[in-house]
């Protein structure tokens, strides 16, 4: 997983994390910094949700599907960035297989805010005015924190809580 950039550069970035810490924002400036397509697996959550399903098997399944997309993306010689929370061990082996079957690095980065408080904020704030399932309250979050499987082997850590811009930290690890 650590090895050096591929030829032209190009690597698999995949973004874990709890919903709320940032992670979004921060893949799509690292996207744009990469001039990469960025991957969101939320909204093929919900795209599979609207068709009613629902549960353990369709996250997997979106995730397959992101996965798919990235291949794709790398396969026409484009890094791509994956924005997900990435909980459990069996959907970030997606990503390492990817990478090992593109020949490409595959770089984690785990994003969290270490300020509780500033971090129930953000969830709080994301709520919209009509309510929508798939966007989690505080405590489906702390639900979601309980099950989250650590990350075992490199990776970047990046605490939003930290008053400093992590853009150049996170771009002089991906090189």
């Amino acid at each position: 997983m650590n090895a050096a950039p591929a030829p032209g550069g190009q690597v698999l970035v995949a973004f874990a994390g709890l919903p709320g810490v940032g992670k979004s924002t921060l893949a799509g400036r690292v996207g744009a910094a990469l001039r990469a397509p960025v991957l969101p697996v939320g909204p093929v959550e919900r795209a599979l949700a609207r068709y009613g399903l629902v549960g353990d098997v369709p996250e997997t399944a979106a995730y397959a599907a992101v996965a798919g997309l990235a291949e794709v993306q790398l396969g026409h010689g484009l890094s791509v960035v994956v924005d997900a929370i990435n909980p459990v061990a069996s959907v970030r082996g997606l990503w390492l297989d990817l990478a090992e079957r593109a020949g490409v690095p595959l770089r984690m980065i785990e994003v969290h805010c270490g300020d509780v408080a500033e971090h129930r904020r953000r969830v709080e704030a994301r709520r919209p005015a009509e309510p929508d399932p798939m966007l989690p309250t505080w405590e489906q979050t702390l639900v979601r924190r309980a099950e989250y499987e650590p990350i075992i082997g490199p990776r970047l850590v990046v605490d939003t809580a930290v008053d400093l811009d992590p853009l150049p930290a996170v771009l002089s690890y991906l090189s």
